[in-house]
């Protein structure tokens, strides 16, 4: 205990006589912290905003079309379309367990009039089960699709937000009539804007979605264009795909390994590696803040340093008194530890404040700031912070500690 009193008062008295150097020692400290913090922030903002943006067109979700036959099956010959029924979808659920599945219609060019304006787009006809597994959320005052419009073959529509702006402005067009190729339609539902960063097929928010029976009904397309599936598990994916492709194979004479067959666009596996990506841009961000940082680590151990050189005659004759080792190295290593912790807290405080006024910049119209996202200080930055700062601190203050204490006293004694 007595040791311990003995270094504080050390560092204190040593701190005092040296208040400019520590002020710059601080704000060099401080500076690398900032970068550190403003790169991870802006990193992890990134990753969150990606990852919402990917969720835009459904999560764990696999899309599969339709195509040809590549090779012979039971003495069929390679090259036969195959072409998706409605009665897939049953046989789908019975032979693939807890899995959501849909069917898909569209048409690639239907006129939607409203009064005297045409707008040129795109109509899904689909199922109730598509808004929840493609993310279609509807804005306040209206709804997506149910059970009654399905079943009664209802004309009714919801509508993408920018197709619904071009169409209607300001206006709100819920409950509204809109004629789709001439037939009177009742807009039941808008989207809600969000990001969305994968898409077939182009944004959702340029589409119209209407019941599948009415689609087939004023349509008259037969085939499905394309199925999503959502297993209750997204770790069974790649499982559930090949249940599927075993299931069709089956019922229209393919070779189950032939991948060409059938495409899919499973986005978990899409999600895992776009994870990888991302955590290799916040370790990118991360080295090149730390090395910022290591910067100001260089400065305190320069600084004490320099401080060991000047005091190489007063630590040889506290030596020669019988000073410890530990009453020599415990105030160098307290004071290059303080000088990173005061630098890291004002370099936190400071950088607290930028992305504060950052949350405040608008970024509607400005879709590479929406992308961006908002620079976010998680609890896993400040660890990362924490620990790079601690690292830094010790080993600027541990090498000139460690010299101090190996100085002979005898030797000081001929220094100048």
């Amino acid at each position: 205990m007595r040791g311990l009193k003995v270094i504080f008062g050390l560092f204190l008295s040593a701190s005092r006589l040296q208040k400019k150097r520590a002020v710059l020692t601080i704000a060099a400290i401080a500076w690398g912290s900032v970068s550190l913090l403003l790169l991870l922030a802006f990193g992890q903002g990134l990753k969150n905003q990606v990852s919402n943006a990917r969720r835009g067109m459904g999560d764990g979700i696999a899309v599969i079309w339709a195509a040809e036959t590549t090779k012979t099956w039971q003495g069929l010959p390679a090259g036969r379309p195959v072409r998706f029924h409605m009665d897939d979808l049953d046989m789908i659920r019975d032979h693939v367990q807890d899995v959501s599945v849909i069917g898909e219609h569209r048409t690639w060019s239907a006129n939607f009039t409203n009064g005297r304006k045409t707008i040129n787009g795109q109509v899904i006809g689909t199922q109730v089960a598509y808004g929840d597994l493609r993310n279609h959320e509807p804005q306040s005052g209206g709804r997506f699709l149910d059970d009654q419009d399905v079943e009664l073959r209802r004309r009714v529509v919801f509508l993408g937000d920018k197709l619904a702006g071009d169409l209607y402005g300001k206006d709100d067009p819920v409950g509204r009539p809109l004629l789709v190729n001439g037939m009177t339609y009742t807009v039941v539902g808008i989207l809600k804007h969000r990001m969305q960063m994968g898409t077939y097929g182009g944004p959702d928010d340029r589409h119209a979605v209407i019941p599948i029976s009415t689609f087939r009904a004023q349509f008259g397309q037969e085939f499905l264009d394309n199925i999503v599936i959502r297993p209750k598990n997204p770790q069974n994916m790649k499982k559930n795909i090949e249940e599927l492709r075993r299931a069709l194979a089956e019922k229209y004479q393919f070779d189950p390994e032939d991948k060409r067959a059938l495409r899919v666009w499973d986005t978990v596996e899409g999600a895992k590696v776009m994870a990888n990506i991302l955590i290799g841009i916040q370790v990118f961000l991360g080295v090149i803040g730390g090395l910022t940082l290591m910067i100001g680590g260089v400065g305190v151990a320069n600084i004490m340093y320099a401080t060991v050189k000047e005091r190489t005659r007063e630590i040889g004759v506290k030596m020669a008194l019988g000073a410890r080792p530990s009453w020599i190295t415990g105030p160098l290593l307290l004071e290059g530890l303080a000088y990173t912790v005061f630098g890291g807290l004002l370099g936190l405080l400071v950088s607290t404040l930028i992305i504060i006024g950052l949350g405040f910049v608008p970024t509607d119209g400005n879709e590479a700031l929406q992308f961006l996202g908002k620079p976010t200080l998680s609890p896993a930055v400040g660890i990362v912070s924490a620990g790079i700062l601690g690292v830094i601190g010790l080993l600027a203050a541990y090498f000139p500690a460690r010299r101090a204490a190996a100085i002979d006293p005898a030797e000081t004694l001929r220094y100048e």
